[in-house]
């Protein structure tokens, strides 16, 4: 059933308060992303300037996408004893501390020390808009509120690596850190504007009985071994193809500017899509997202070994970016779909660390593939990979979709 057809009288409270949490929600994001975005690019520059090899440098570098996995379960856990907005404002400070920290340091084991705790306040700040939007925005607009979630990033992310080289230019490392830390305390500023949940302005309400982790997690095994599989293939899609595209490239003789311009304009197109996504999955449902995004992603790696020029390379960069961009949000909708009433945030934990997995798991094929094929053939593994995620997510997405009728759930 399409969401869009609701009455008019019911769809109005839920866009009020979408309205109302544009800034508390979205205004944080853009502001971290872009500081993020400043910074990453130089944290293996930093490590090379302490004395790093490149390999450590590198490894420095993965530290964030490893604290971020070993924050996933304990995010959970945190947001649910102590509330969204506390643990908001907990990791913005956290992180504007390491990032100070990292801007100032001598030494390239305190340096790692503060990226790790990057990715683990990263993790933290990321479960808890994903748990309040869940919570916040009605079923028929969940989908375009997540999405926007996801596009509010892009959009930062884009921004901040040319923030970032501004600053290098008219002053140092140091004040890209600066700026980096400042964003993050401010965006903790701003979530302290979310209205409370609805739950929340009820304390005459029962509190429900606190749940382990543990416990949510293997009641909802299920979900985890169908959808939870179907996100971590998407998000190995999604991943490997911000590491192939600048392989191949290299592997063609571009050189770094060019490059650079091809992820700019698949980028471009990437955040321009992120809204009709959500819109898509509210009125027709989730399918007529996932499946034609994970094609699309797919037929771009089958294509990538084809080009051989930086205009064909150019061309499939920007068709994976338009399947990446329409599915803007779509992990974190389906989780917000599955996730319980009850434990919703230890859920949700687990549901980020399926996601997570995949987003390490997708390069590490890449690498694993190489060692005894050339990087065509990684290509073409990734391709048939994703289009395997395709036929996986048009079996179970639609069991999990609540635009469909709650009979469906029973066949899980």
């Amino acid at each position: 059933m399409p969401h869009a057809d609701r009455g008019a009288p019911a769809d109005q409270p839920s866009s009020v308060r979408l309205r109302r949490l544009a800034l508390p929600i979205y205004g944080p994001t853009v502001l971290i992303s872009i500081g993020m975005g400043a910074v990453v690019p130089l944290i293996a520059l930093s490590a090379l300037d302490l004395g790093a090899t490149v390999t450590q440098a590198a490894i420095v570098v993965g530290l964030i996408g490893f604290g971020q996995l070993c924050g996933d379960l304990p995010a959970g856990a945190l947001a649910q004893r102590f509330g969204e907005k506390r643990v908001l404002l907990a990791a913005c400070v956290v992180e504007a501390t390491a990032l100070v920290v990292a801007s100032r340091t001598g030494s390239l084991a305190v340096l790692a020390a503060c990226v790790f705790a990057i990715g683990l306040s990263s993790a933290v700040f990321g479960l808890a808009r994903h748990a309040y939007l869940s919570e916040a925005v009605a079923i028929g607009f969940r989908a375009r509120a997540l999405s926007t979630l996801g596009g509010t990033f892009r959009i930062g992310s884009f921004i901040g690596p040319f923030v970032g080289a501004l600053l290098i230019e008219q002053h140092s490392f140091g004040a890209t850190y600066a700026f980096a830390a400042a964003t993050s305390l401010a965006g903790g500023l701003l979530s302290l504007a979310l209205p409370d949940l609805p739950t929340a302005r009820r304390p005459e309400a029962p509190a429900p009985a606190r749940q382990s982790m543990w416990r949510v997690l293997a009641e909802h095994r299920k979900v985890f071994a169908t959808a939870g599989t179907g996100v971590f293939l998407i998000m190995i899609a999604r991943a490997s193809r911000q590491a192939i595209i600048p392989l191949w490239a290299a592997l063609q003789g571009l050189d770094a500017t060019t490059t650079s311009i091809i992820f700019g304009l698949a980028a471009g197109v990437d955040m321009l899509l992120f809204y009709p996504g959500g819109a898509i999955m509210d009125r027709f449902g989730r399918m007529w997202v996932a499946l034609p995004a994970m094609i699309v992603m797919g037929a771009g790696f089958l294509l990538l070994p084809l080009s051989g020029t930086a205009v064909a390379i150019g061309l499939v960069a920007c068709f994976m970016g338009l399947g990446n961009g329409i599915s803007s949000g779509i992990v974190l909708t389906i989780g917000s779909d599955v996730a319980p009433d009850e434990g919703r945030r230890q859920f949700l934990g687990g549901w980020r660390l399926c996601a997570d997995l995949g987003n390490v798991a997708g390069p590490g094929l890449i690498s694993l593939v190489s060692l005894a094929f050339p990087l065509a053939a990684a290509a073409v593994a990734l391709g048939l990979i994703t289009w395997f995620g395709a036929g996986w997510l048009a079996k179970w997405v639609p069991v999990y979709d609540p635009a469909r009728k709650p009979l469906e759930s029973a066949k899980v």
